[in-house]
């Protein structure tokens, strides 16, 4: 299974453990030097709340890893250093494992979810990613515009899970949601004026110097 991907979020409780773990966002990179089987990766932080959201959220962290295959991420979670260091600081880790049904654009100069692409069954989970670098012209009415764009989400049946992840607060911003099924996806995607009319701006008023959008299947979940 080629271009396996796997979204660990972790979180913490003591100020000991968020201090510790925004350190980390600089110095765990060296624990992900020459991982086998290991493609791109992203240390990333998160915002306030579900969704998207400005201000961070100093208790949850995240790591996006992109694999050759499952194997090669299970034997990272099992034995890699940084994984065992948040073990030992974190309240908990979950590890969403899936598996890319398409994607289209770029993440730091490339679109890392390119390969082996799976037909979902209609019963499947459905994980969405989107991320994009903001203009800095572009802020204040991007950020004016997403309490509108969010209003879909709201109680919304078929969103089972939604956070909004990152690489810098407010400038390059990424959101990871998990739907009941494609169908679900589908609905919001083409059937939400507020939705479209974010699609239309983003067009028109060229929020973004780079964006990503990618879909995938959820193989399955792992909590620690």
């Amino acid at each position: 299974m080629a271009n396996f991907t796997c979204l660990t979020l972790v979180k913490y409780d003591t100020l000991s453990s968020k201090f510790w773990a925004f350190g980390m966002m600089q110095f765990g990179h060296r624990h992900l030097q020459n991982v086998d089987g290991l493609n791109f990766y992203k240390l990333l932080g998160s915002g306030k709340g579900d969704g998207f959201n400005p201000y961070p959220d100093w208790g949850t962290y995240a790591l996006l890893t992109i694999w050759d295959s499952v194997e090669a991420a299970e034997t990272f979670i099992e034995n890699n250093s940084l994984i065992a260091h948040y073990e030992r600081k974190a309240t908990s880790l979950t590890h969403y494992f899936m598996q890319p049904i398409r994607s289209h654009g770029l993440w730091s100069g490339v679109n890392p979810f390119e390969g082996d692409e799976v037909k979902p069954n209609p019963s499947d989970n459905i994980c969405i990613l989107t991320r994009a670098t903001i203009k800095w012209s572009k802020l204040r009415t991007f950020w004016k515009y997403v309490p509108t764009s969010k209003l879909p989400l709201t109680n919304n049946p078929d969103l089972l899970y939604t956070k909004g992840v990152g690489e810098v607060p407010l400038v390059q911003m990424a959101t990871f949601s998990i739907w009941n099924n494609l169908e679900a996806v589908k609905q919001f995607a083409y059937k939400s004026k507020e939705h479209a009319a974010a699609v239309r701006m983003t067009r028109e008023l060229k929020w973004y110097k780079e964006e990503l959008f990618a879909r995938f299947v959820l193989l399955k979940t792992i909590e620690q």
